[in-house]
């Protein structure tokens, strides 16, 4: 659907793994950042998300952290690597 395909993985101390769909579908469907380039983002499958080029792959993955450490992260800070194809 969009121009750019995004890999995303939750980095941890075993080695990275795909980021859960729930978590980017949670994150995509949420519009707490303000930042109306999010709203072209859609998760298409575990550790995959397409995304427009009004999209910054720094920004994206500094609130995903913010947010996903916040809800997922159990205390923990929650790492990403994004990976633009």
């Amino acid at each position: 659907m969009f121009a750019r395909k995004i890999t995303v993985e939750v980095i941890e101390p075993g080695g990275p793994r795909p980021c859960p769909i729930a978590w980017l579908d949670s994150f995509c469907m949420r519009s707490f950042t303000g930042r109306s380039a999010f709203d072209e983002t859609l998760p298409v499958a575990d550790g995959e998300l397409e995304a427009g080029f009004q999209v910054d792959p720094d920004a994206l993955r500094a609130d995903m952290e913010d947010w996903m450490t916040r809800k997922f992260g159990e205390g923990k800070a929650v790492r990403l690597r994004l990976s633009v194809k």
